[in-house]
């Protein structure tokens, strides 16, 4: 359908949907940057979805069951910063439209979430919304089997583009969302057949919808411009029983002299251009003007929501006092009082009993305790249940036949789990964690990273993590992975030596509102090292003294998770020689270094040498080593510096020099 018959056949629709393409336009023309062409061709699909499917309420933009909209394809940022003005969102002024991709504006390059309320997710790495999307549908699912359709009922829709369709992640993701039946997750594919190299057929032959069909989606088609076309396949999508993809056939930058081009894609700003592209709209008016008319159009579709909210809220007032506290706390990301005595139990038991148990036991162990005072959890493990111990028995397992259940079988998709789980985070009501091998984040950085830029709790259980898992070899041997993982902002790498440190650390993990953690936890048993009991959560200080010295302070011995046991086993044999040691347990570098001068200056005080011991690369040790009062020439590291081998894990540790007697050599040939 050409654009003079669509303007005469929907003249109102027509005049909305230009509004979209005209801010589009100037937008990216004030900031000379910016991706025109998206929002240009999709912004008929966004008009139907907005004006007659989606459920939000501008007036209430966390509101806990409104329809979720996610911008899969970020680039095509101006769709969503359009739709948020036009429709009534407090913050998104026409003065942050015209500041777009400027410092302090919160119309960013990509959308941002935190910055912009409606803004879900934040996208802008391909295939990342539409993986996020699942966790957010399957969060929905959860919580309406758990609270009944009157408290959780709506819909997730996902624009995405070609190259969120190639992005391998967008498989895992669909694999995952077609196994679990995810009927309120409808996907709006931007089906313009073009990329920035050129037309899709350089780079892929792929039938996508075929694709989608083969995952057990249900698949529908549309013309992207007609909006009774468009209005036909989302009713048709939110009638089905399983997930939709819905293939809006489209023109990337509609009405622009490059469309149909990839030059389309980028940033339109020639003036000749976008002049003869708004007459073509039939739009005579100033860059950025809004007609009155027009905007009340959109304010109005808006303002609809309100309705839907005000009877969800009377629905919510009349449950219990105690419901409603407990949803208010569930979405506020508060933690009950239990789980503190939950944790001190485990501990307590744990210092009497002194058992000698992998971390990753002891994980389990923990999550036992946790679990059912927090029913807010869901663990998953990608195919690695047994070895993550990730599951206990009062979670049951999330299926499309059990959707109360809160343990989840990702399968073997580490990226998808990830992704996934940032979307239920989001999403609110739950909090995820999930687990694989140490070695495998490399599969779910772009996930683990997106987590900390955006500040959400997802705890990334992470087994196997180091060479103490043995014959398995360097292949699944972590040695880089912590500092990878320390080296990224706002993550808590928590590294656990013994039962007690790792429920200290699972109540850091739950506790913490905007910031990741990745629980790096070992294969091997481990003796208990904190055999006195106290309240007190020593890891949240990040490092504290767990074995002081007697005599005089010569050496600090500094250690993470399994080689805390080889630190007291050090101290022991320095001490036996008359050279007074501390061992300082550091189960996290990130916590440690928010504590303030006075508390890092007492439990790492200048004077005696300092050896660090971790079965892990140096990277990130040397401020614990050289700065803080430290000093070169008399600081240590224990440790490796290349990869693994394999072989069974007490050779290991003697062939990579990781042992007492080792670290006993280093602290001595610096007296």
């Amino acid at each position: 359908m050409d654009i003079a018959t669509l303007r005469a056949r929907h003249p109102d629709h027509w005049m909305q949907a230009c509004a979209i393409r005209t801010l589009t336009l100037d937008a990216v023309a004030a900031a000379n940057s910016g991706h025109s062409g998206m929002p240009m061709g999709m912004a008929d699909v966004a008009t139907v979805l907005f004006d007659k499917h989606l459920k939000f309420d501008p007036a209430a933009p966390r509101w806990p069951d409104r329809d979720r909209f996610i911008l899969s394809a970020g680039h095509g940022s101006m769709l969503i910063y359009s739709l948020l003005y036009l429709t009534g969102y407090e913050d998104m002024t026409l003065a942050e439209i015209k500041n777009f991709r400027q410092w302090g504006a919160i119309t960013a390059g990509h959308p941002e979430y935190g910055h912009v309320a409606g803004v879900e997710t934040t996208t802008g790495p391909l295939g990342q919304g539409i993986a996020n999307a699942v966790g957010f549908a399957m969060a929905e699912e959860n919580l309406r089997a758990r609270w009944g359709s009157k408290i959780m009922d709506h819909h997730t829709y996902v624009v995405a583009g070609d190259g969120c369709l190639m992005e391998g992640v967008s498989q895992e993701a669909i694999g995952i969302a077609g196994r679990q039946k995810l009927s309120r997750l409808i996907v709006l594919w931007d089906d313009n057949g073009i990329t920035i190299d050129g037309k899709v057929s350089l780079s892929d032959v792929t039938d996508q919808k075929a694709r989608f069909a083969a995952s057990d989606w249900n698949v529908l088609s549309c013309d992207g411009h007609d909006p009774v076309d468009i209005d036909r396949a989302i009713t048709a999508a939110k009638k089905s029983d399983r997930p939709t993809m819905i293939a809006c056939k489209t023109h990337i930058a509609l009405g622009h002299a490059a469309q149909d081009t990839n030059k389309g894609h980028g940033a339109l700003t020639d003036p000749a251009q976008m002049k003869a592209a708004k007459e073509a709209y039939g739009w005579p008016y100033a860059a950025f003007e809004i007609p009155a008319d027009i905007k009340s159009a959109w304010e109005a579709k808006g303002a609809r929501g309100a309705k839907a909210h005000a009877a969800w809220v009377a629905r919510v007032d009349a449950l219990s006092g105690a419901k409603q506290a407990e949803l208010i706390r569930i979405f506020t990301g508060e933690v009950p009082a239990k789980l503190g005595v939950a944790v001190r139990a485990v501990k307590k038991s744990a210092s009497e009993t002194a058992p000698k148990i992998a971390t990753r036991t002891a994980s389990e162990k923990a999550l036992a305790a946790i679990n059912p005072v927090l029913p807010e959890t869901i663990g998953g493990s990608a195919d690695l249940t047994g070895s993550n111990n990730t599951k206990t028995a009062d979670l049951g397992v999330f299926t499309n036949e059990t959707r109360e259940g809160r343990y989840v079988y990702w399968g073997i998709r580490e990226h998808g789990m990830a992704a996934a789980m940032n979307g239920m985070a989001l999403h609110g009501g739950v909090r995820p964690y999930s687990g694989t091998f140490m070695c495998f984040t490399d599969y779910a950085r772009p996930a683990m990273r997106l987590s900390a830029l955006m500040g959400i709790p997802v705890v990334y259980v992470m087994t196997h993590d180091s060479i103490g898992l043995g014959e398995d070899g360097p292949t699944h041997q972590p040695v880089e992975h912590l500092a990878i993982s320390r080296a990224t902002p706002n993550t808590y790498v928590m590294r656990p030596a013994d039962l007690v440190e790792v429920a200290e650390c699972w109540e850091l993990a739950f506790t913490t509102k905007t910031t990741p953690t990745v629980m790096a936890l070992s294969r091997q048993n481990l003796s208990t090292v904190r055999t006195v009991h106290t309240n007190t959560n020593l890891s949240a200080k990040g490092a504290y003294v767990l074995a002081e010295a007697s005599g005089k302070r010569q050496v600090i011995l500094m250690a993470t998770g399994s080689e805390v046991e080889i630190a007291m086993k050090a101290r022991d044999m320095l001490q036996a020689m008359g050279i007074g040691t501390r061992v300082v347990s550091m189960p996290c570098m990130e916590l440690f270094a928010e504590q303030d001068e006075a508390y890092r200056r007492k439990v790492l005080p200048a004077g005696p040498v300092r050896v660090a011991i971790e079965a892990g690369v140096r990277m990130g040790w040397d401020r614990w080593l050289l700065s803080e009062r430290g000093r070169d020439g008399k600081c240590a590291f224990v440790g490796m510096s290349t990869f693994g081998a394999s072989a069974p894990i007490d050779r290991l540790y003697k062939e990579f020099g990781i042992t007492a007697e080792a670290a006993v050599a280093a602290a001595k040939a610096m007296l």
